[in-house]
């Protein structure tokens, strides 16, 4: 594994290819926007426009010829451009097809519902949110399209740099549902668990990517919020609507120590 490429430089994708550019990877990185390829660039990161619609891709085939291609462009909320999410994947798959040597998908755990209970990769998927629903889609058609050698990472909630936890309840009163247990992974884990994978080369399954730590919404919340010195928000002490996610396959198939504690 020496070429890698990394589809979407967003929060996690630009994060994720800085660190395997200090790893000693060849990186090529793609953006939409014209303006963000010099930033590549001054990271080291071979700069690509990429630009893609449910019908057709524009971009240079170099991109796609590499070793391992992780997708990392999550669904939009504009409900036309999440609709056409599975869609821009299968196009993708579509450009990559005998180019890149293993495909990874970013996926999330929004793939599973609010069940009750705990989850893991075994678990039936029974997404209850639209975004849910159309990341499973996309899941599938990797699966049709690769079906021996596909690899996804489903990852829980991102928190990290430019993403503080504590205001997202911050100054909020009656915020329902305070004593389900949370979901979330820390950018450093989460870049964490894909470097694992190229590492071990432990391609072909999926991966739960989710911190073992699960504290009450209100327990994190207020903290967190507590800690960045802003209003903490006041929660209903009821707890309905929840799943714990958990990973077989990260500790018996990457041996990876979670870094950051929630």
């Amino acid at each position: 594994m020496k070429t890698i490429s990394i589809l979407g430089c967003g929060w996690f994708g630009l994060a994720f290819a800085k660190k395997l550019v200090e790893s000693g990877y060849d990186v090529k990185g793609s953006s939409t926007s014209p303006e963000k390829l010099s930033l590549l660039a001054d990271e080291k990161i071979k700069p690509y426009l990429v630009n893609f619609t449910s019908e057709q891709i524009i971009a240079d085939a170099e991109f796609f010829e590499t070793d391992a291609l992780f997708i990392c462009i999550p669904p939009k909320r504009n409900s036309t451009e999440l609709n056409s999410y599975p869609q821009k994947i299968e196009a993708i798959l579509t450009a990559s097809k005998h180019k890149a040597k293993q495909v990874i998908l970013i996926s999330s755990t929004s793939v599973y519902g609010d069940e009750n209970q705990i989850v893991n990769e075994q678990s039936a998927t029974l997404p209850d949110t639209d975004s849910g629903k159309v990341v499973l889609a996309a899941e599938e058609i990797l699966k049709e399209s690769l079906p021996h050698h596909f690899t996804i990472i489903r990852f829980a909630g991102l928190i990290g740099p430019n993403r503080n936890p504590g205001r997202f309840f911050a100054g909020k009163t009656d915020v329902p549902n305070g004593l389900a247990p949370v979901n979330l992974i820390h950018q450093t884990d989460a870049i964490g668990v894909a470097s694992a994978i190229l590492k071990k080369q432990a391609f072909g399954r999926i991966y739960n990517a989710c911190s073992p730590d699960h504290p009450s919404k209100k327990a994190f919340y207020t903290a967190a919020a507590h800690t960045t010195g802003l209003i903490e928000p006041k929660f209903i002490e009821e707890k309905r609507d929840w799943k714990i996610v958990e990973s077989l396959n990260v500790p018996e198939f990457l041996d990876y120590d979670f870094q950051v504690a929630l």
